[in-house]
């Protein structure tokens, strides 16, 4: 008997299916927790060669290309090519490709089905044309999608491993191993699927096991390889931040109401991405897709005419930019981390509905910029607005609380102690502030009269 079949739903009149705590030592359920240790290392080998391929690819566009021209950075018209012909690269994808190239990024992390393998060449592309281009979106998605597709391929050629359920467990764990790889590792994805699941007590435990078995053997597959063959893996990190501070009553006055207006403001800009998204996916034409790239790289051009900087600082992910901001909050003016965030979070609501990658790291950097533009009021601090900006955006795009808190401890490591208290009011305030919205923007369906 397989796996699968030890983990299937009773049919019939068979048998009641065994308790959860029984189910944890079936010889089905035991080797499937093998099999998500197995999976968790090619997994973690493909997100490794994928988030390298990306990150050489944005520093050829984006650093060797410009020099090679005779510029010492990208000069500010750079987006708009650059987005140009990311637009038209992906408008085929998304017509002609099965899947469309993944799901929407407005839509979430998770949205839809697993990503299978049919659809997987198509998400690649899309993701490796996009990202490295200039696109406003992170390669957490994309990863997933790598993960969920590489898993299923796998268990599927095991005889009988054709149940929904089982094949349920492992594209999650598959997903799981390959976004641990860049949120700090197999505790923070957990976390993720925990909150996002929606489930609880000894069910939770059987679907959360084999995730965190193939996140663990996933991590540290790419945590090793990555130091033997010296490439750029690019996870989510803060090298260095402000000094730390004890918190006090003026990081929690200001704190508050600043965690609402960002929760507010990343809410918005993700509803504008669903109102991209209807008019991208109306009979998906590529003219739509194409027009959205182009937007994009309007908005990047506008931050660096505005602001005189480089227009890199507003493009791609911002897992380099946000970096940068912990590291020296005080090299950008007031101005320029304001026309970061309206010309950044306008690009990130265009490209949530129009092209494809992840919601979650441009979040985290617009939440952290806007945050740190206000550092200067009195009483407020850039350790705590860093803090509070990242937990406020994380939470308004994930719609995860305690997912976001964890995040951002880890992020700030050993400065994040004394933040704690902070880090949670926030992640309460700001998902206090979305379901707010949700609720008030809701429209009531009245029956029909006639």
């Amino acid at each position: 008997m397989t796996a699968a079949e030890d983990t299937a739903a009773p049919r019939g009149d068979g048998p009641p299916p065994p308790s959860p705590a029984r189910l944890l030592l079936t010889p089905g359920y035991l080797r499937l927790l093998l099999l998500s240790v197995l999976l968790g290392i090619p997994v973690a080998l493909a997100a490794f060669f994928f988030v390298s391929l990306q990150h050489w690819l944005q520093h050829e566009i984006w650093t060797e290309l410009p020099d090679a021209v005779g510029y010492t950075e990208a000069p500010w018209w750079w987006p708009l090519p650059a987005l140009a012909l990311a637009g038209l690269i992906l408008a085929p994808i998304v017509t002609r490709f099965p899947g469309g190239g993944g799901h929407l990024p407005a839509d979430g992390l998770g949205a839809g089905d697993p990503i299978g393998p049919r659809e997987l060449p198509g998400v690649v592309l899309a993701a490796l044309t996009v990202l490295p281009l200039g696109g406003v979106l992170g390669p957490e998605a994309p990863l997933m999608a790598v993960g969920s597709a590489l898993a299923l391929l796998a268990v599927r050629r095991i005889k009988g491993a054709q149940n929904p359920q089982a094949l349920g467990v492992v594209a999650t764990a598959g997903s799981t191993a390959a976004i641990s790889t860049i949120l700090g590792g197999p505790i923070v994805a957990a976390i993720l699927l925990l909150e996002a699941a929606g489930l609880g007590g000894a069910q939770l435990v059987v679907l959360l096991l084999p995730c965190l078995a193939a996140s663990a053997s996933g991590a540290l597959v790419f945590t090793g390889f990555g130091q033997w063959t010296g490439l750029s893996i690019g996870g989510l990190s803060l090298p260095s931040v402000p000094p730390d501070a004890n918190p006090d009553a003026g990081d929690f006055l200001w704190g508050i109401p600043l965690a609402v207006l960002i929760a507010a403001a990343v809410a918005l800009a993700r509803r504008l991405g669903h109102g991209t998204g209807r008019w991208t996916a109306r009979d998906r034409t590529a003219t739509r897709t194409v027009a959205c790239a182009l937007a994009v790289g309007v908005c990047l051009s506008a931050y660096a005419l505005i602001t005189g900087r480089s227009p890199e600082e507003a493009a791609l992910s911002g897992q380099a930019m946000l970096g940068e901001l912990a590291a020296h909050p005080g090299a950008w003016s007031v101005g320029a981390l304001f026309a970061l965030v309206a010309c950044k979070g306008l690009a990130w609501a265009i490209s949530l509905g129009g092209l494809r990658g992840g919601p979650i790291f441009p979040a985290l950097l617009i939440g952290a910029a806007a945050a740190v533009a206000c550092a200067a009021l009195p009483g407020l601090g850039p350790t705590p607005a860093l803090a509070l900006g990242m937990t406020a955006a994380g939470t308004a795009v994930m719609g995860l609380p305690l997912c976001s808190a964890v995040l951002t401890v880890l992020l700030l490591g050993k400065d994040a102690h004394d933040q704690m208290p902070l880090i949670v009011i926030t992640a309460v305030t700001a998902h206090l502030t979305v379901t707010f919205l949700n609720q008030k923007t809701a429209r009531p369906r009245t029956p029909r009269t006639d």
